[in-house]
């Protein structure tokens, strides 16, 4: 290998790699920065109302079985107290068929379940706390199926507590679809947000693109037609310079035909 052709591979290795984004235009530049900084913000956007909403609907859940379970507590409390299994029977049935519970029972004082819309009852739903004085919470499961357990004081605990479950499936359908829905709405608002700024791009970047072709015809000595200057921004500042460039290089061209 000759010294030349040696030096001409070391100028090509020792030559700097341009950027990618280098040889791009500057429409699509000016797009490509305002697009990244809206995704930019609609993902932290997505992200916190992703979070705020998921932890509202499921305060709303809670909110929707405590009071289920303190409906149910109030009409079952004169049947309790008078042992109307028949009655209690009926109501603990109809409350477990609303929609999204997967069970209702009733413990006593003792933590004796005396009515249960199961049957028969699971074992694993029995609520060992002595502790029923207090509203409460907790995940368990039935048949294998995850539930969220509600427990809510029978005359302030005095005839014991009402248990409530909900399907932590149907729960997390319901979320998930709301969820789903605002944020297909956000990622229609970015999407029409890049759109839009690529839209602004390309108008904003039309004057230069205006003059860069006058620059042109100046250059190949075209020398006639005027400049067009249509703003008074730093745009159009340049226009006017570029045209006082275009007159004084006429006005020199003219006196160089002239001698």
């Amino acid at each position: 290998m000759s010294q030349e052709s040696i030096s001409i591979e070391a100028t090509k290795a020792s030559k700097p790699l341009s950027p990618p984004w280098q040889g791009a235009g500057l429409t699509w530049k000016i797009a490509a920065s305002f697009s990244g900084l809206i995704l930019l913000l609609g993902v932290m956007v997505i992200g916190i109302v992703y979070y705020l909403t998921d932890n509202a609907l499921h305060r709303q859940f809670d909110l929707r079985a405590i009071a289920i379970a303190t409906n149910l507590s109030d009409a079952s409390a004169a049947y309790v107290s008078r042992r109307n299994t028949l009655e209690l029977d009926a109501l603990i049935a109809k409350y477990g068929r609303l929609d999204g519970v997967s069970y209702a029972y009733i413990q006593d004082a003792k933590g004796e379940v005396i009515a249960s819309s199961l049957q028969p009852f699971p074992p694993e739903l029995k609520d060992a706390n002595l502790e029923r004085r207090m509203a409460g919470s907790r995940m368990t499961s039935v048949r294998g199926k995850p539930v969220y357990d509600t427990r809510v004081p029978l005359l302030e605990g005095q005839l014991g507590t009402v248990h409530v479950g909900l399907w932590a499936e149907t729960v997390r359908t319901e979320v998930r679809g709301t969820l789903l829905t605002i944020i297909g709405l956000i990622a229609l608002c970015l999407a029409a947000g890049i759109a839009l700024s690529i839209l602004l791009a390309s108008m904003a970047i039309r004057p230069i693109l205006d003059l860069k072709a006058s620059a042109d015809e100046i250059s190949r000595g075209q020398l006639d037609t005027p400049v067009a200057i249509r703003s008074d921004d730093e745009v159009g500042e340049l226009a006017r310079s570029l045209e006082r460039m275009r007159a004084s290089l006429k006005a020199a061209m003219l006196r160089l035909n002239r001698e």
